[in-house]
Formats: structure tokens, C-alpha cells, sequence
């Protein structure tokens, strides 16, 4: 079970009881989007195995006797969890892998071999466990079985950079694409041309194998080519799409001489593109979503009703920038405090997605905490209102916190400890006005990757 560690404390934090009663209903329903993103969980309610019969939801069976081999391989945030799990159901069927996985987060497995990379940077580490990933797949004959663990943070976790482009060129400009408040679709179209691995060169690799995937999904609806880069399906995007995403935020020029000369050379033709969807490598290859988003803001949205608040699920997923965002939950949470809708309080708000930041200050924070103080700043008459986010990773950019909660008094408390919003804001420095205030969300990495959760509560 995953706990918001200093749930207490941040409670403690609201000024008044009403705002102490909605800042607990706000984070025990973070808290229970956390436990319903659970890979072990979600993994074993979604692959079981009888006798030798393997079968998937969905409908997908496999017998494992009809298999010479079943290999192992893949990475992501959630890679520990999901291999401790399939060893769980598969035991002795299990041949041999090798999952790259985040520092720290290694747990204690018997046949699949864990191996500890670098997240969101990709470092030496991550290349020669994606270079061992690749001899799995190379082994792999057409009676064998390969299953591929996929999770949220794989792009970084599994990097090949393609002939041409060196490891730290390919930091280089990651660094940048994070910074550029690029969504993840766009960068990982960029990490796909650059890679070897990406963008359907794993199945390409694996094939003629049967590739059965079980991805634990990090981007919003779900499109299978973009999440972890796509390493086992086709890729419908061109080293033109890739250049074009350095260009409209401004990077190509800036971009490392190596990246420029692949993806120039790649628009030209000059270069093989990635597998597309006719490649015969993707015959055999079976794709299961077994958590995603919006399994996370449900389990969010049936706690808070089963409190007896009156509860909204946005269908709509929460993007673009951070601050943009976080100002219009403020005003659409003041809104219903004053009566401006027709809607009954207690009234509860559950939303999911992944936000962006234009990174142009030189503060520490994550795009959690930067809604967050964004919210703040524009909460200030409503007295009864809470908003909280996290990152459900656990780690809301490079800090060591998940998000933040904030309420209709956080101004008067940061007036009264003399801070002001706007600096903060200003120098994307989230974490140290949170920090000062106390109201950090502390979980520490929870070992799953379903995007962000932002709550409303207004008593």
C-alpha cells in the first residue's frame, strides 16, 4: 500500500476545521488513486494462467508448452512490480529477462534480472541493459515467446541511441525537450528517430517471435506508439515529424551537430525509417493496456463518493501548461464556492493528465507543484475550497516530492511568513515555496506511472 507520508502534517496545515476535513477527503482519494495503479495488482488481475493455458484480458491465449522459450524483457517505473508479478504467475515457464528499471527501485526477484538505469535522463546503465534486451530479442526464434514489461519512463530507461548519435548528445537534448514544455507525444516522436530500440526496432528485432506486451500506460489515451516510445509497434511518424518538433519549440538550431545530421539525412531519405504498420514484424505481436490514468482518477473519484461528497470525473484530460491549468481550477473551484454554478456542496472534482512547463527560471519543481502555486494564487476568497495534484510516479520533476495542496488560506499564511507567489512562479521555484509552507505531498517513488491526479474539494 502506497501512503502519503506526511499525510498528518498536511492536514494539520488547513487553518480552519472545514479546511482540515477537505484537505484529509482530498488526499486519502490521491492516496487511493495511488493503490489502483498498483502494478502487482493490475497485473495479476489482468494475466492469469491455468494449467499452461496463458490467457490476457482481452481474450489473448497462449499455450506455454507450444513455447520453447519464454524471454523476459522491457522497463519503465513500474518494471520491478511488473516482473515480481508475472514471476508470480508464470514461474517455471519463464526462461530468462532482463527489465532496466529506476534506481532505488529495485526489488528481489528470482529469474528476470533488474537492471538499474537512469530516469529522466538516460545514462550508460540504461544502453548496455537495452543493448541485453536486444540479445534476448536476437535469441528469440519463431517457438518462442517474448513478453515485454512497458511502463511509464521507459524511453529514458531503455536508450540505444542510433548510429550516429553519442549517449551524451542524446542527454543533451532530452534535458532540452524536457525544458521546452513539450508534451510527451512530441518528445518521444524525437526519441524514436534517435533510437534503435524505439519506435518498433525492438518487434523488428524479436521477430519472428510472438510478442505478447503488457504496458502500464503513462500517456493520456492510451496511444501505444508513444508510450515508452513504442519499442514493439509501428511507428506512424518520419524523421521529418521528429525535426519539425525541434523546430516549433525552437531547439534545432541549438541541437547537438549529430542530431541534426540524422534527422536532416533521415528527412532526405538517406536513412531507413522506422518499422510501419505493414512491416510482417508485427504479425505476431499482442498489445494489453493493464492500467492506465484513468483506473487512478476512478479509484479518486469512487472514494471521495463513497465519503457522501457529491462527486464530478472530468472526461477531459488536464494539459498544456501548468500554470494556465492550476489557474483555472482555482477560478472554476471559486466559482461553484460562490453559488455561480448550480451545483450542491460538498462538491468533489477529480481530474487526470499530464500538464507541461515552459522551464525558464532557475527554481527547483515539478509541473504538480507549479498548478498548484498557480491555483493558489488565485484562491484567495475561497475559504472552504482545497485543490491538490501529485505526480502518481511519486517524483514531480527533478525534486523529491509527488505535487502539493493548497487552500483559500494559502495566501494569507505565505503573506504572513513574507513570501510572494509571483517570485516563485516567476523562477519556476514551486518546490521551495511549498517547502516553506509545509504542504510538499510526500510519497516517495511508488513504483507505478499513470500521469498526474489533481483534486477539488469545496465544503
Amino acid at each position: 500500500m502506497v501512503h502519503i507520508q506526511n499525510r498528518q502534517q498536511l492536514i494539520e496545515n488547513g487553518a480552519t476545521g472545514q479546511l482540515r476535513k477537505a484537505r484529509a477527503f482530498a488526499l486519502h482519494s490521491l492516496e487511493c488513486a495511488l493503490n489502483a495503479a498498483d502494478p502487482k495488482q493490475l497485473l495479476h488481475s489482468k494475466v492469469k494462467l491455468e494449467n499452461s493455458l496463458l490467457t490476457v484480458e482481452g481474450g489473448d491465449c497462449f499455450n506455454l508448452e507450444n513455447f520453447r522459450h519464454v524471454y523476459v524483457v522491457g522497463g519503465g517505473k513500474a518494471g520491478s512490480a511488473m516482473a515480481q508479478a508475472l514471476e508470480e504467475v508464470l514461474g517455471k515457464y519463464i526462461t530468462a529477462g532482463l527489465v532496466n528499471v529506476p534506481y532505488g527501485t529495485k526489488l528481489e526477484t528470482a529469474i528476470i534480472e533488474l537492471n538499474e538505469a537512469s530516469h529522466p535522463v538516460p545514462d550508460q546503465a540504461g544502453v548496455e541493459g537495452t543493448f541485453r534486451i536486444l540479445d534476448f530479442a536476437d535469441q528469440a526464434k519463431d517457438e518462442d515467446l517474448v513478453i515485454c514489461l512497458i511502463s511509464g519512463g521507459g524511453s529514458s530507461l531503455m536508450p540505444l541511441p542510433r548510429t550516429g548519435v553519442s549517449l551524451k548528445d542524446k542527454q543533451t537534448l532530452t534535458d532540452a525537450l524536457l525544458k521546452s514544455g513539450a508534451p510527451i507525444t512530441e518528445i518521444n516522436i524525437v526519441r524514436k528517430h534517435l533510437s534503435a530500440f524505439k519506435g518498433g526496432w525492438l518487434a523488428k528485432k524479436a521477430y519472428p517471435a510472438t510478442l505478447l506486451n503488457l504496458i502500464l500506460s503513462d500517456v493520456i489515451g492510451d496511444p501505444l506508439e508513444s508510450i515508452a516510445s513504442g519499442p514493439t509497434v509501428p511507428d506512424p511518424s518520419t524523421f521529418r515529424d521528429a525535426q519539425n518538433v525541434l523546430e516549433k519549440h525552437g531547439l534545432w538550431q541549438t541541437a547537438p551537430v549529430s542530431v541534426r545530421k540524422v534527422l536532416s539525412e533521415g528527412s532526405e531519405g538517406l536513412l531507413e525509417e522506422t518499422p510501419k504498420p505493414k512491416d510482417p514484424a508485427f504479425n505476431n505481436v499482442y498489445n494489453v493496456i493493464i492500467g492506465n490514468n484513468r483506473t487512478a482518477s476512478q479509484a479518486a473519484a469512487e472514494c471521495l463518493k463513497s465519503e457522501g461528497l457529491k462527486t464530478i470525473h472530468f472526461d477531459d484530460p488536464l494539459d498544456g501548461e501548468a500554470s494556465h491549468i492550476g489557474k483555472a481550477l482555482a477560478k472554476f473551484a471559486c466559482r461553484v464556492s460562490a453559488h455561480d454554478f448550480s451545483l450542491p456542496k460538498p462538491i468533489a472534482v477529480v481530474a487526470g493528465g499530464e500538464t507541461t512547463v515552459v522551464v525558464t527560471g532557475k527554481g527547483l519543481g515539478g509541473r504538480n507543484q507549479e498548478l498548484e502555486l498557480s491555483a493558489a494564487m488565485h484562491l484567495k476568497d475561497a475559504q472552504t475550497c482545497v485543490i491538490a495534484s501529485l505526480s502518481t510516479d511519486g517524483v514531480d520533476g527533478p525534486t523529491d516530492a509527488a505535487g502539493a495542496i493548497v487552500d483559500g488560506y494559502t495566501l494569507k499564511r505565505t503573506t504572513q511568513l513574507g513570501l510572494t507567489p509571483e517570485t516563485f512562479l516567476a523562477d519556476n521555484d514551486s518546490y521551495h515555496f511549498f517547502s516553506k509552507l509545509g504542504d510538499l505531498i510526500i510519497t516517495k517513488p511508488t513504483g507505478t506511472n499513470v500521469n498526474d491526479i489533481s483534486v477539488i474539494i469545496v465544503l
